[in-house]
């Protein structure tokens, strides 16, 4: 089972553009993220700029609508993300407990959603999907 760990950092919503965590706080991580990839577990991880570079395209009316960032409705927002292979979703929430999170910081979890979920009719609909995927994860 693949699962997300989504890294939410209180008061990350109101960052100014270029804002970037402190060097010690990276080494902190780092040997977390080394530990998942020793585990064998780890499939990808990232960090997000601040939201204030960022932009939403929602779709009133079918039609999209782009809004920069900051959000000022935003109330939480991602920081940075883990893609891990485990064996279950409470394996998932101990190795979300093992990250050096501070004070300021929630990890979600989430399960991704395998093609084999859904019913044979939105598998049909989504041929191709998994070919999309690896051809993604090559480039």
């Amino acid at each position: 089972m693949r699962f997300m760990l989504l890294m939410i950092p209180k008061g990350y919503e109101t960052a100014t553009p270029g804002t970037l965590p402190e060097a010690d706080a990276v080494a902190e991580m780092m040997k977390f993220n080394e530990a998942l990839q020793k585990a064998g577990i780890l499939l990808a991880c990232d960090g997000l700029h601040p939201p204030s570079m960022g932009a939403r395209v929602s779709f009133p009316g079918g039609k999209p609508v782009v809004q920069d960032g900051p959000f000022a409705e935003a109330k939480e927002v991602l920081g940075g993300y883990w893609m891990i292979r485990v064996g279950s979703r409470e394996e998932a929430i101990e190795w979300a407990k093992k990250c050096p999170g501070g004070e300021n910081e929630v990890i979600e979890i989430r399960q991704v959603q395998e093609m084999e979920d859904f019913p044979e009719d939105v598998q049909k609909a989504a041929a191709g999907f998994e070919a999309m995927q690896t051809g993604a994860n090559s480039a």
